[in-house]
């Protein structure tokens, strides 16, 4: 199978030499036979799934051994483009040797990411990332059969980036974690909308139910109400327990405190910091910050500066507070 024949010249010097490779010489493709896995003892499945947004489809045979669940031999047939046949192989090679369970965790970016030459690379154009996500699908469609179950029975969250396998509540977790405000650090963080872009906005290859945009939009608007609601709790209250928040709100928590009385003195000098963690640590409750700025190299930032910011957040939310610059 001859370059010219599957793209342009320009796009194939995005393709990882590992791609090219097995989309021509595929180590794993062809088929198990029923009257082989009966020699063995084994149960064999057959598995297919089409992604219809590219007209590629793959079929997936496994021999498992039926005392252990371990697939000990896999094979499949794709019908479809070079890029399909690449990821199809790696597919089956993550496959063997694995438990059923086992390989029903393998994951499009764990094909992806086996494909690379160089772990920060990618492994094939953006445009073509939809060509090669078909495994978890199949996969979890072998995974059922196997074990007599519904394939969805394996799908516990709702997945908004199919290339990377990146689920809603983990989105809104990492924004909320991070403090997130954009796209591109949506994607630094999580991978998601890293290749081929169509969870991003509306207009990419496929429709989508939700959106990066929108859910970062939503999320921003909860953690204002959430701010907002924790607020008014405190000032009603006036001695929220720090350490019954959750890690979300510790984090907001610290920030206030921060921004109302350390921030602005860490500015005028040139610097600022960040709250990298939070962690209960028995009997103490240990927050890891980095320094940033003219902070980073100052003397006084393990001495003084260190000494102002624990003390502060010891007398505002707790005095199990240590603080410990990383």
């Amino acid at each position: 199978m001859a370059k010219n024949d599957l793209i342009g010249g320009s796009l194939w010097d995005e393709y990882s030499d590992k791609v090219t490779t097995l989309m021509n010489n595929p180590q794993n493709q062809g088929e198990i036979t029923q009257e082989q896995a009966d020699a063995n003892g084994h149960k064999l499945i057959v598995a297919d799934f089409g992604a219809e947004s590219c007209g590629d489809a793959v079929r997936l045979y496994w021999e498992v051994d039926p005392a252990t669940d371990v697939i000990v031999e896999a094979k499949f047939k794709s019908f479809g483009c070079g890029t399909a046949i690449a990821s199809s192989d790696m597919m089956v090679e993550l496959c063997k040797g694995k438990t059923v369970a086992e390989a029903v965790k393998i994951t499009n970016i764990d094909v992806e990411m086996a494909l690379r030459d160089t772990p920060d690379v990618p492994a094939v154009p953006p445009q073509k990332m939809h060509c090669s996500v078909m495994a978890y699908d199949v996969i979890k469609k072998a995974a059922g059969l196997y074990m007599g179950v519904d394939a969805e029975s394996f799908e516990e969250e709702i997945i908004i980036c199919e290339c990377a396998r990146v689920s809603l509540s983990t989105l809104k977790e990492v924004i909320k974690l991070n403090d997130l405000k954009s796209i591109e650090e949506i994607t630094d963080y999580t991978k998601a909308g890293g290749f081929c872009k169509s969870c991003i906005k509306p207009g990419g290859h496929e429709e989508k139910e939700y959106y990066l945009v929108d859910i970062l939009a939503d999320t921003r608007k909860e953690m204002d109400e959430e701010k907002m609601r924790a607020a008014a709790d405190a000032s009603m209250s006036g001695n929220a327990d720090f350490t019954q928040m959750t890690l979300v709100q510790q984090i907001k928590a610290v920030d206030a405190i921060i921004d109302e009385n350390i921030r602005q003195f860490l500015i005028m000098d040139g610097g600022n910091m960040e709250i990298i963690d939070i962690k209960a640590n028995d009997p103490f409750i240990d927050i890891y910050i980095r320094y940033l700025g003219a902070c980073s190299g100052c003397a006084s930032s393990a001495t003084g500066t260190l000494y102002a910011i624990e003390s502060t957040l010891k007398e505002k939310l707790s005095d199990k507070i240590r603080v410990l610059p990383i």
